[in-house]
């Protein structure tokens, strides 16, 4: 099983979310970004760190921009490293 990572949560309860507004499966999200199934669960339960092309091929498939999935992140996480 993999770990949650706190730090992903709001942006996998923004595909969740989304994904149930638009009345959307995992499946057939899946089938709209050519990720696996197993893979939109594990974003949604913060379990994948995902890289910029597959949140947007997320925001594609959502049809929200990008930022949309972002939105849930407060303006500075706690531990982020600074420059």
């Amino acid at each position: 099983m993999t770990a949650v990572d706190q730090d992903l949560i709001p942006l996998g309860e923004a595909v969740r979310r989304l994904r149930k507004v638009r009345g959307l499966t995992q499946e057939d999200l899946s089938g709209l970004t050519e990720l696996h199934r197993n893979h939109v669960g594990g974003i949604e339960r913060g379990e994948r760190n995902i890289t910029i092309k597959t949140v947007l091929a997320l925001a594609q498939a959502l049809e929200v921009r990008p930022a949309e999935l972002l939105a849930g992140y407060p303006l500075r996480i706690d531990g982020a490293k600074r420059d």
